[in-house]
């Protein structure tokens, strides 16, 4: 019989007699998802409440209802019955096509989503020094993003000795706030990151 090691005889003790040979499966606690959260009207048998003031498929205001007549109405004209004023005493349901409902609806959020502008920062670098013919090619495209609604960042860079020079790249951009004067207005105004100097212009229309 071979020799049991003490190690052995402390895992597997030799006088455990329940011990039957099989490993029991631990059963793992079941996780609970958290429930969709619909933000969607309440419709037909999800409306609970005692009664309703119901509005017909037409329009008209049929009155103080429970909610199995409005459903009873709905079935009739094969529509569905919707809660539209939750809050209201008692709240208002609308005899319609929730389907049809639902979808006019995305196509409103859609179109309001087209309708929004993303505004962008478009960057604009000048010199110091730039001369005459530079600037005036660098300030339409500044006036150009404005008119689109872009935001501008006017960037100056300063290069070895001009940074003793700071007053003139201030001349510089305050020139650039006065001519765009109408169309832009100076969100942040002229200030000092390194070696550059930035003033922000967003468009004048923007609040």
């Amino acid at each position: 019989m071979p020799l049991e090691s003490p190690l052995a005889r402390r895992y597997f003790p030799a006088s455990n007699s329940n011990y039957s040979g099989r490993i029991k499966t631990i059963a793992r606690r079941p996780h609970n998802a958290p429930p969709t959260r619909d933000t969607g009207p309440r419709v037909n048998d999800r409306i609970r409440c005692p009664e309703i003031r119901l509005i017909g498929a037409d329009g008209e205001n049929v009155g103080v209802v429970s909610p199995e007549k409005g459903m009873e109405l709905a079935e009739q004209a094969g529509l569905d019955l919707v809660e539209i004023s939750p809050n209201a005493t008692p709240p208002v349901c609308k005899v319609m096509d929730y389907g049809k409902f639902k979808y006019e609806q995305q196509k409103r959020e859609s179109e309001a989503r087209k309708k929004q502008k993303i505004v962008e920062v478009k960057e604009v670098k000048f010199r110091p020094n730039t001369d005459t013919h530079d600037y005036d090619v660098k300030m339409r495209n500044v006036m150009r993003f404005l008119e689109h609604g872009d935001k501008v960042k006017v960037t100056l860079r300063f290069r070895g000795r001009e940074m003793a020079h700071q007053d003139l790249g201030r001349d510089l951009l305050q020139r650039v706030a006065t001519d765009v004067e109408g169309v832009g207005k100076i969100e942040n105004m002229p200030k000092m990151e390194g070696r550059q100097m930035i003033m922000i212009i967003g468009p004048a229309g923007n609040k």
